[in-house]
């Protein structure tokens, strides 16, 4: 019995370390959430208001470009999947995964060839230990980025929206990431960011202001207007993106540390209670050993006597 009692008190001392882990990355995910949030919200009406205005633009105009015409035959679309760099987020990474695998499905049904962006250490190791192709990634700024970050990703993808397809372009360009709706429900979506489809935009826009687009005069041309917003636009979507993944992933882990912590203290619970039945099994014991031995040094005794 001895024996089993070390064996719970090292258990128990094992799982107090790992509640002591836990608490302590619940604290720091929770502490984190709060300056997320704040990006999030400061991030939001900018990239929604240059939303409005390029769909604005493009409304008002009758000229064929990239950020809002589409193909008549579409060939190859491009998916950005923004997953962590670290783990113990319960399911944030692999929820976003299966967003990106059902949506690459789905482009593929309607006969497209789909070409892989990955944000995130997550999603590379995913594809890499699958062996599937990735044309570029990023890892090293999911829990807090900035908007040069976002602007180092959107490069290759606007250059590629530019390209024509015969030379390595793309048709499309779609956006997997995680949206950040309260601090208990985070939900992976799919976005297709270019070509805008401004009928549904302009419903939107309209729906959340309240707002009739505005008409705008071009200088100097319309086609330089847009090429000019191009950028700011992808790179504005895309920043946005990151910090609700950001919020989204600090969400995530503080709710999985909290559970983890709670296990471990149902678990110290159990052990401590499986240790003190062990203990007094022992105090048990050790009695009736001693209670044995008085009477047989009795009965012994008695014997002598006679």
């Amino acid at each position: 019995m001895g024996a089993q009692l070390r064996v719970y008190k090292r258990r128990i001392k094992s799982v107090t370390a790992t509640k002591k882990i836990t608490k302590a990355m619940e604290m720091i995910a929770a502490s984190r959430i709060v300056k997320a949030q704040r990006q999030v919200a400061a991030s939001t009406p900018y990239a929604s208001e240059l939303t409005r205005a390029v769909t604005a633009v493009a409304t008002g105009s009758n000229t064929k470009h990239a950020l809002t015409t589409e193909a008549e035959n579409p060939v190859r679309a491009a998916v950005l999947l923004v997953t962590s760099d670290r783990g113990l987020a319960g399911g944030y990474s692999s929820n976003a995964i299966k967003t990106a695998e059902r949506l690459t499905e789905r482009l593929r049904a309607e006969g497209k060839d789909v070409v892989t962006y990955i944000v995130g250490r997550k999603g590379v190791a995913y594809y890499g230990f699958r062996d599937r192709p990735v044309v570029e990634s990023w890892t090293g700024f999911t829990d807090s980025p900035t908007y040069a970050d976002a602007k180092r990703v959107a490069g290759p993808l606007i250059e590629a929206v530019r390209q024509d397809t015969a030379e390595g372009g793309v048709d499309e360009l779609h956006i997997v990431f995680t949206e950040f709706v309260s601090m208990m429900t985070q939900t992976p979506v799919d976005n297709r960011l270019l070509p805008l489809s401004l009928e549904a935009t302009a419903e939107e826009t309209e729906a959340a202001t309240g707002k009739i687009l505005p008409l705008y005069e071009f200088e100097p041309s319309v086609e330089g207007v847009l090429d000019a917003l191009l950028p700011r636009y992808v790179e504005s979507r895309i920043y946005n993106a990151l910090l609700q993944s950001a919020a989204s992933e600090h969400a995530a882990r503080r709710r999985a540390m909290k559970s983890a912590t709670d296990n471990a203290e149902e678990l110290i619970k159990s052990l401590t209670r499986l240790a003190n039945a062990a203990r007094q099994a022992d105090i048990t014991q050790e009695i009736s050993e001693i209670v044995g031995g008085a009477s047989a040094l009795a009965d012994a005794t008695a014997g002598s006597d006679k």
